[in-house]
This record gives C-alpha cells, sequence and structure tokens, in this order.
C-alpha cells in the first residue's frame, strides 16, 4: 500500500473514533442538527456519492420531476447521516431507549420461526439503521449471530466488532476468521437467530435477479443457509418516516424446496 493509501487509512479510523468518543456526548438535538447539516453541506457539493444516490433514485422513481428528484436525493443524504448520528450515540442508550426507538410491523412472524426451534434468518436490506434493528432484536427477543466486511484499517474493524458485541450480538468476519458459513450452520442448527444484510454482493458470485427493470446480482448466503439447514428465512424492511422511531416490517416467507426439506428463498 502507498503512503497515501496508510494515510487515508488512518485519518478514516481518526475519524470514526473521534465520532464515537464525542458526538455521544452532545446533547441529542445538537447532534441531529450537526448531521442533518453535514447531509445538507454534502448534498449540495453534489459529489459522487450523491450523483450515485441521484441516479439510483432516478431508476425508483422514474416519473420523479427534476425538483423532488433533488428533494428526495436530500431526504437520501439525511437518513444516511441520521444512521451514523444513530450509530456514534447508541452505545449510550439504554435498553429502554433502544426498545422505544423502533416499531416493527409483524413481528409475530419472528416469534413464531423462532418458537418453532429450528433456527430463523432475518434478511435486511441497508435500509434505516439496521445496527438499532439488531439492538432491538437482543433487547427485546434473542442475541443473535452476524458477519461483518473485514475493513481496513484492521483497527476500524476492530471498532466495528466492539461496538455491535457491545449490542449484543455476536460479530463473525465475512472473511479471514475461519469457517464462517460454517458457525452460522451451527448457530441455525442450535435453533438460534442470523441476521445477515442481504442486499449487496461482495463476492462476485451471487444470483442474477431482476431489480427495477436491470440485471444484478444479489448475495446467495442467506437463501443457501436456509435451504441447507431448513432455517426459517424472513426479509426484513426498515424505514424513516420523519419521526425519531424508525419504522420496519417482517415479511412473510417463500418456501422452496431442496434435497426433500423445505427451505427459504428471499423474495429481494
Amino acid at each position: 500500500m502507498t503512503a497515501g493509501g496508510q494515510l487515508k487509512e488512518r485519518l478514516g479510523d481518526t475519524a470514526y473514533a473521534a465520532g464515537w468518543a464525542l458526538v455521544k456526548r452532545l446533547p441529542e438535538p445538537v447532534a441531529v442538527r450537526l448531521f442533518d447539516g453535514i447531509a445538507d453541506f454534502v448534498w449540495r457539493r453534489r459529489g459522487k456519492s450523491v450523483l450515485r444516490l441521484e441516479s439510483n433514485l432516478r431508476r425508483v422513481r422514474p416519473e420523479a420531476t427534476g425538483a423532488e428528484l433533488a428533494e428526495l436525493t436530500r431526504a437520501g443524504m439525511r437518513s444516511y447521516m441520521r444512521y451514523w448520528c444513530e450509530s456514534f450515540r447508541m452505545s449510550t442508550w439504554g435498553q429502554g431507549r433502544i426498545a422505544a426507538a423502533f416499531e416493527p410491523e409483524q413481528v409475530r412472524l419472528l416469534d413464531e420461526a423462532l418458537a418453532q426451534g429450528r433456527g430463523v434468518i432475518l434478511a435486511l436490506p441497508h435500509m434505516g439503521n439496521w445496527d438499532l434493528a439488531g439492538a432491538w432484536v437482543v433487547v427485546t427477543r434473542v442475541p443473535f449471530t452476524t458477519v461483518a466486511e473485514r475493513l481496513k484499517p484492521e483497527r476500524l474493524f476492530d471498532r466495528f466488532v466492539a461496538y455491535r458485541e457491545g449490542l449484543g450480538m455476536e460479530v463473525l468476519p465475512l472473511t479471514g476468521g475461519g469457517n464462517t458459513l460454517g458457525t452460522l450452520a451451527q448457530r441455525l442448527r442450535a435453533g438460534g437467530l442470523v441476521c445477515l444484510v442481504g442486499d449487496r454482493d461482495l463476492s462476485a458470485s451471487g444470483v442474477e435477479v431482476e431489480f427495477l427493470g436491470s440485471a444484478t446480482r444479489m448475495p446467495a448466503g442467506p437463501a443457501a443457509l436456509a435451504v441447507q439447514t431448513g432455517a426459517a428465512l424472513l426479509p426484513v424492511t426498515l424505514w424513516y418516516d420523519g419521526t425519531p422511531v424508525m419504522k420496519g416490517r417482517v415479511h412473510e416467507r417463500s418456501r422452496s424446496r431442496s434435497r426433500g426439506t423445505s427451505g427459504s428463498g428471499s423474495r429481494r
């Protein structure tokens, strides 16, 4: 790695460390205004990330006017920065605050699947704050196992692992940590819960699907684990609606059969 690359990694790690150390000490209204201001500043600069978001939203809302698309993009940036504001502060929240900060619909589907004792996989997209949703599950239901992408520098990866473990999650590395898939299968066969962010194909070997009128690849891990272990696979969606409480929904599972065992396939 070049000296410039090493410096960039160190600066990134320092920024995250400062976020966790400082933002949680701010009064909450101040923190919210600060991160809204950061989102608006980045949105106005129209850098690569904002242009990519705008391009993606144009596919989702092709009928939107230029003004509507601009407002959607601004809201998207604010949503993203809200995730970071909440994440930097969540380690200071008590169990009551975590339980009250998320209101999922159809959570009975999760309860019913857990009661069957054959393992459950929750497949989440990059929407809302998946860490908050996970912390809510730990506080109100059961601990679970998840997987984290290995980041550089190693110290940054360790910070994210420590943060999520502090919320009560078991965190396995995506790479470089032994047989992660085998460990997930063991947890499921023991009747445990596994939560996976399932809309980003990091392996480049995902399943090709049609999404918003174009071909793309989605990770096969959640569905493959469900077929392999017989665990229930439940898609979950998350969203913000302008209130302090994040909303979500647990969706019905679809069924598939493999090797004579009833499994599940995600519809996302």
